[in-house]
Parts: C-alpha cells; structure tokens; sequence
C-alpha cells in the first residue's frame, strides 16, 4: 500500500494510546526533533524529560498505530485541583496522515473520562496552521493571542491560546 496523497486524511482505526515512562524519552525526542519541526515543537532534553516524569504533574502518553508508534502527547496538570488540564507538547512522526488529530482526540477523551477536568488548553504558535486545524478538528475553539507567552528559540513569541470545555466535549461525543 503506497503513501496516502497529499492532503489525504488515513482512517487510523488500530490507534491506541497508553501512558510512557522514561524508556519513551529517545522516541519522544526523536519525534520533536523530526526535521521541519524546528519553529513549531518544544525540545527538552532528556535530563527535562526525566524531571518532568519525576514531577507529578507531567503525564507522557505515546500512541501507536498497531505497534508503530506514531506520536506523542505531554499533559500537565492531569487532575489538578483546578480542573484545568493543559497539553504541554504533542508531534507526530509523519504530520498530514490524520494521527495527530486521532491521538489528540484519544488524549483528551481521556482527560475527560478519567479526571474531573474541566478545560483541556493549549498554546499553538500562531503561524502553525496545520496544528490549529487539527487542534480545531478534535473541538477547540481559539480564546485569544497571549503575547509574549511562549520563550522559544531564545525569543519570546506569541502563542494562541485554544481550549475545549468538558460540555463542549460532551456535546460531540456519540451516544450511545
């Protein structure tokens, strides 16, 4: 089976996602480093890796199509008192195949089913218009620029700030 066209979306039926301890960190900064990603993703390295698993607040979920792994989701805040839940990071190893859109939505179906969240957020640089499609795609809707807020690249550079609200997540998913 060849490579899906341009522009076409691959129905990723065998997607699964599962938390990732420390032996995930070489995949997930493979993945981050993945060549085009440079202005868009976050690169800790792995010594941040292990302290963010170590903190209590990160959760790192790899998902799999199959047994490939196809991508990765940092959460930070899962269950906070607050109830607000934010994706830290998130990349896909091959962007425009439709996995991106499917693990996000598989990481905040299970925000909402396993904690008390209220508000899944995120921070998506302004001119990344294939991450807010996807982002849009799975629910979010866009609240507004935050200047300033993201030290990227040794600059500090705009993000705008999208969220879904548990009714809003509510309202979209099947009945049964």
């Amino acid at each position: 089976m060849g490579k899906p066209a341009l522009g076409a979306r691959a129905h990723v039926p065998s997607l699964t996602i599962a938390r990732a301890d420390a032996c995930a960190i070489p995949f997930v900064m493979a993945t981050a480093r993945t060549a085009g990603f440079e202005p868009f993703v976050g690169r800790w390295n792995e010594a941040q890796h292990r302290a963010a698993l170590a903190d209590g607040r990160h959760v790192y979920f790899i998902g799999r199509d199959g047994t490939e792994p196809i991508g990765f989701v940092i959460v930070r805040d899962r269950g906070s008192p607050e109830r607000v839940t934010l994706i830290k990071r998130m990349a896909v190893c091959r962007p425009g195949l439709g996995h991106g859109r499917a693990l996000l939505a598989q990481v905040v179906d299970v925000m909402f089913k396993e904690t008390n969240a209220w508000r899944v957020w995120l921070g998506v640089f302004p001119e990344n218009g294939r991450a807010r499609r996807a982002y849009e795609a799975v629910g979010f809707m866009a609240e507004g620029v935050a200047r300033g807020s993201a030290f990227f690249g040794g600059v500090h550079r705009d993000e705008l700030v999208m969220a879904l609200l548990r009714p809003e997540w509510e309202e979209k998913r099947p009945r049964p």
